[in-house]
């Protein structure tokens, strides 16, 4: 497998921690802790194949609607796992570089801080390249490039007229969370649904995609590499 091609840019849409949890007889929120100890698995088989950037789907936009009870469970789990990786003897030894990306202006201050000090403690770093989204959808991603393409272009002076003459995709994408980062090849998503529920809409355009039935936490190595397999096994024509 390691002679073949692996995705440069893995995106996964870590779902059924909440189910996975319910089947064992827990509460739902109790099923965040084993969707934890599954990413830190699959993060270091990423390493083992070579894959250059991840980006894993953590908490999104919508999640802010769920119980009071689970989304503090959350922001606690957040702040504890962010502190743990910043000081993760795996993580230096690997040189993985740790971005979050997504709107933080909702996140308590004890989880900004956390997540600031992961990205400082890794910001020097020249391995892989981990993007947690957090607070993040889709939609909202591209409206904030929007919404920075109208401000630069106020500064500047420059008539709405001008703005949509000039207007292009790489506009836009310059303008995205994950500018500079390229395009997703691959995107994996768990616990059997078969959707991306606006997860980097805009950049997986020509992504290829795998959906799993299992609930995330019980994603076994077997199943990640019968994926990129199926990965490998693709041909990636973009339209041509």
């Amino acid at each position: 497998m390691r002679g073949g091609h692996v995705p440069k840019h893995l995106g996964m849409i870590l779902d059924g921690n909440r189910r996975f949890a319910r089947s064992l007889g827990l509460e739902g929120h109790e099923g965040h802790e084993f969707g934890v100890a599954k990413a830190y698995e699959v993060l270091e088989w990423c390493l083992e194949l070579g894959i250059r950037t991840v980006t894993v789907w953590v908490f999104s936009t919508d999640n802010w609607g769920r119980s009071q009870k689970e989304v503090e469970t959350l922001m606690n789990l957040f702040v504890k796992e962010a502190r743990r990786m910043a000081v993760d003897p795996r993580i230096h030894a690997n040189e993985v570089r740790v971005r979050v990306i997504g709107r933080r202006d909702r996140f308590p201050p004890k989880v900004l801080e956390a997540l600031e000090e992961l990205e400082r403690a890794t910001q020097h770093h020249q391995g892989m390249l981990l993007q947690i989204a957090m607070g993040y959808g889709g939609r909202e991603e591209i409206v904030d490039a929007v919404k920075t393409l109208l401000l630069e272009a106020a500064q500047t002076g420059k008539s709405p007229e001008e703005l949509a003459a000039e207007l292009d995709i790489e506009h836009i994408g310059e303008r995205l969370y994950t500018a500079g980062i390229p395009d997703p090849d691959f995107i994996i998503r768990t616990s059997g649904e078969v959707r991306l529920s606006g997860f980097l809409l805009w950049q997986s355009a020509h992504s290829e995609y795998y959906f799993f039935d299992a609930f995330w936490p019980a994603f076994r190595k077997v199943d990640f590499l019968r994926a990129i397999r199926s990965y490998q096994g693709r041909e990636r024509r973009f339209g041509k």
